[in-house]
């Protein structure tokens, strides 16, 4: 088996998650998350729709994390993100992180926003 070591440029990925946080970098931040080639911050949810905007142009696929269980995000909120050019994938947090880690070694260009398992 041949291994490859992994270098994050843009964006680091999350190292772990559990009740009500997320870990990344280091850190851990309570709460949503929204990490991307700009940072990480807290994130607010559906309704903190701005930070998700700021991301058209910047990448490609938003993968958004809906917490222990996969679940339709609003329809408005999608149809925003999807006429301003943003792809959007909708998945269980843990499932959104795992999925984004693995993409972003291969140096895609995505973010994350994910709501607490």
């Amino acid at each position: 088996m041949r291994l490859n070591e992994i270098t994050y440029t843009d964006a680091q990925p999350v190292e772990g998650y559990g009740p009500g946080f997320f870990r990344i970098g280091g850190e851990v931040v309570e709460g949503g998350l929204l990490t991307g080639p700009a940072g990480t911050r807290g994130w607010g949810g559906y309704d903190d729709r701005a930070p998700l905007l700021a991301l058209v142009g910047q990448v490609d696929v938003l993968f958004m994390g809906t917490g222990a269980d996969v679940a339709h995000i609003p329809a408005d909120l999608r149809s925003v993100l999807e006429e301003a050019g943003l792809g959007v994938e909708v998945m269980s947090s843990p499932s959104a992180a795992r999925t984004y880690n693995v993409l972003l070694s291969e140096g895609r260009r995505i973010a994350l926003a994910v709501l607490p398992v």
